[in-house]
């Protein structure tokens, strides 16, 4: 699929959207290690739960998504809140190096892009990654592999930075309880 027809199928996806999401669970669960100020960046970020999330927080927020139609939305939501929201294609134009404190990114997957996320960070700068595992315990998310992490892939995606959260449960236990589909991580980038 190219760019366009992706652009395209998340226009219709978040013209049908009646609200804005919730932040994902990463970045609420572990908002004490977030920075008191700074400038953050929300990758992929849809109609904007985490960039809302992140600009109430007082940080200074850009936030990229592919679609027009999502990134006009959240323009729309921001208020007065410290928020630019931009379409931009982030696999063709990644971000520039040392400019963010905080990177967030929710349910989105570009394994060619963990190097420029990672170089992106400030030193002392936090990632807040959250998407989707091949290890999951039911059909929710992407059906396909390549937008889904194999187990602990996440953590090879960045060997740079100093692990300072990490969750991915898989199937083990009672699957039926935890937080599961899904890993989780904070990490950061030395000083």
């Amino acid at each position: 699929m190219g760019t366009e027809d992706l652009r395209e199928k998340w226009d219709r996806r978040y013209a049908d959207a009646l609200e804005t999401p919730p932040p994902i669970a990463v970045l609420t669960e572990n908002a004490h290690l977030l920075p008191g100020s700074g400038r953050a960046l929300d990758i992929a970020c849809g109609l904007g739960g985490n960039a809302l999330y992140l600009a109430r927080r007082g940080l200074q927020v850009s936030a990229w998504d592919l679609s027009p139609v999502a990134v006009a939305a959240l323009a729309a939501a921001a208020g007065g809140l410290d928020l630019a929201a931009e379409a931009r294609d982030v696999t063709a134009h990644p971000p520039p190096a040392e400019r963010f404190d905080v990177i967030c990114v929710g349910h989105f997957l570009e394994r060619a892009l963990c190097p420029h996320i990672a170089d992106a960070l400030r030193p002392g700068g936090r990632l807040f990654y959250q998407t989707f595992t091949r290890e999951r315990v039911d059909d929710g998310g992407p059906s396909t592999a390549r937008f889904r992490l194999e187990t602990n892939e996440l953590l090879q995606l960045f060997p740079g930075l100093i692990l300072r959260f990490y969750r991915d449960e898989g199937r083990i236990g009672d699957t039926g309880r935890g937080f599961r589909n899904f890993a989780q991580m904070v990490a950061q980038r030395p000083c």
